[in-house]
């Protein structure tokens, strides 16, 4: 079946449906489907410029009560392998963050039933004294986990770690919003209902978030384009998010079964993504989990955003994926997509434009 006439109402600006998205995933054109939502990616951003933040994933526990089936990085509370960093050993990471330009902490962990609402608190404040930096921190399923803990309100308990130096929530732990797929590979975590209603809390108090989505769990296309429409509505209602971001299934190290999703099958996901999220400004490429290569080729399949330098990262480091590159690599890349070079904040706010092509090295300091 023709997926022309889907593709051409997108073109037009015209919102496609659930039943559109399906018949775009049953599709084995991709490339079409990537050049409709280049050209939608453009209408958002015409400039040739391609955006990226300097940050760092500080990891600040392992601990985590929800187990969920495909994560390799948690460790059962009270398990010798597991940890809370020190509160000195995050300020270092901090520090070395600001040592190289950096604007941006995504500071997660697990959900640590030990850890009270004054440990966050607490610590955002610390770090706000010491430090200029954006804390894009605590998804939602850790702040589901401080509002059992603490008894407060979701509310609550956003409020008070906005007013301790919380900048804005990452929105990990999304997955897929279906509940067949969630109770299969995350029985305990937080409904797909809740983590809308905790993103949605979250521009309520002042702050904005990201949405996110994994795929290759073992999930439908219907359930695909079912997380797409949640994160659609949710957004037409609070316009809570500033970017969305897809990416793979990592199953090595993990209790959950399965093969890594082919670079073909993402890309068609990242392309339906942002013909779907008609009012999502942003698209974050993963080249953590895909590789450069890849993440470079999403620029022209909706992408407008190389995401984060990503100095630190142990989660999916975990299932064994180790993609890494440092400041140099990212403009490389961004270059070699044809585009211009943009540091951003967290906001997406322009920090920089790297308009030459002369070596970076003076500007920054290599990371490895």
């Amino acid at each position: 079946m023709s997926i022309d006439h889907i593709l051409e109402r997108a073109r037009t600006g015209e919102r496609i449906t659930i039943e559109d998205a399906i018949k775009l995933y049953e599709s084995d054109e991709v490339e079409k489907i990537g050049e409709v939502a280049n050209e939608i990616m453009k209408k958002w951003h015409p400039e040739p410029e391609t955006t990226f933040v300097i940050g760092r994933n500080v990891n600040y526990t392992n601990f985590c009560d929800t187990y969920c089936r495909f994560c390799a990085f948690y460790r059962p509370p009270g398990h010798e392998d597991g940890y809370v960093l020190s509160d000195e050993e995050i300020y270092k990471k901090i520090q070395e963050t600001m040592d190289v330009n950096g604007t941006e902490i995504l500071m997660q962990g697990g959900t640590n039933p030990d850890l009270p609402l004054s440990y966050y608190t607490d610590l955002l404040r610390n770090i706000k004294e010491r430090f200029d930096i954006t804390m894009h921190s605590f998804s939602p399923a850790e702040i589901w986990k401080i509002v059992e803990v603490s008894g407060l309100s979701l509310e609550e308990v956003l409020t008070e770690l906005k007013e301790a130096g919380l900048d804005s929530v990452p929105g990990g732990g999304a997955e897929i919003l279906t509940d067949k797929t969630r109770k299969r590979v995350s029985r305990i975590k937080s409904s797909w209902k809740e983590w809308i209603e905790c993103m949605k809390m979250v521009k309520k108090v002042g702050m904005h978030g990201t949405a996110t989505m994994v795929i290759g769990l073992g999930e439908t296309y219907e359930e695909r384009a079912l997380h797409l429409q949640r994160i659609r509505d949710a957004q037409d209602e609070s316009d809570c998010f500033l970017a969305f971001i897809s990416w793979t299934f990592q199953p090595e190290n993990t209790n959950l079964p399965g093969e890594k999703t082919p670079p073909e099958e993402y890309l068609k996901n990242v392309a339906i993504s942002r013909i779907f999220l008609d009012n999502v400004a942003n698209f974050q490429s993963s080249w953590v989990t895909m590789g450069p290569e890849v993440g470079k080729k999403s620029l022209h399949y909706g992408c407008n955003d190389f995401g984060s330098t990503m100095m630190e990262e142990n989660v999916v480091s975990a299932a064994g994926t180790t993609h890494k590159v440092n400041t140099n690599q990212i403009l490389q890349l961004i270059r070699e997509a044809g585009k211009i070079p943009v540091q951003r904040n967290t906001k997406y706010e322009v920090v920089r434009r790297f308009d030459s092509e002369e070596a970076t090295e003076k500007d920054f300091v290599m990371q490895n």
